[in-house]
């Protein structure tokens, strides 16, 4: 699949050097969450900027309650509410329909900035599925956000089993935005109960 680049694609600023946190899902909705795992990763990876990029929607998930894009990133940007935390929708914009188009692209477009991938604890228990999850990890290094109930479980999963061999120590997480890739890191500490999931259900 080729993506559409023809037209501007509107990104956040970045300059070489940055070191910059990846955070991809389809917010819906954004909560806080989502902040906080931000957050964690501003302090842990020692970033200067988190980006959340708000997907057209996830091709392992049902779209069927999806809400618009344009609704998602709104309540995005108010719950992000934070300097450092910048909303993009551009995998939209470029027609990205896997994560490993929408990190081609960034590396392209910014080779000089320092990109580090995150996601929770209970995405790497399904990331073996996603498509080219080796080449995602070829990419950039990665950081993983612990989840309740995927403490031991996100470890154990069988793309954890194929990348073990470039795990860091957690107490060397400062340096994983600084490494090339693969490399990953798996972060505890508190966890959020949250999720767009059970938010959907309750509302």
């Amino acid at each position: 699949m080729r993506l559409d680049v023809s037209g501007p694609v509107r990104l956040p600023p970045a300059c070489p050097g940055l070191r910059v946190g990846l955070y991809g899902g389809s917010f819906n909705p954004a909560h806080l969450g989502h902040r906080h795992v931000s957050r964690v990763a501003l302090r842990r990876l020692r970033l200067d900027r988190v980006w959340w990029m708000v997907t057209p929607g996830n091709p392992l998930k049902d779209r069927a309650d999806l809400a618009s894009i344009e609704a998602r990133v709104a309540e995005a940007q108010a719950i992000a509410a934070h300097p450092r935390i910048v909303v993009t929708a551009f995998e939209d914009r470029i027609g990205a329909r896997y994560t490993r188009q929408s990190l081609r692209y960034l590396v392209a477009r910014y080779p000089t900035v320092r990109f580090v991938w995150i996601m929770g604890a209970d995405s790497l228990a399904t990331f073996h599925r996603w498509a080219g999850f080796r080449e995602i990890a070829d990419a950039m290094p990665i950081a993983i956000i612990d989840r309740p109930g995927f403490t031991l479980t996100g470890p154990a999963a069988r793309a954890a089993r194929v990348l073990d061999r470039w795990r860091i120590a957690e107490t060397d997480a400062g340096l994983l935005p600084d490494l090339d890739p693969p490399a990953w890191v798996f972060l505890h500490g508190p966890r959020s109960h949250l999720s767009s999931t059970a938010l959907r259900a309750r509302g």
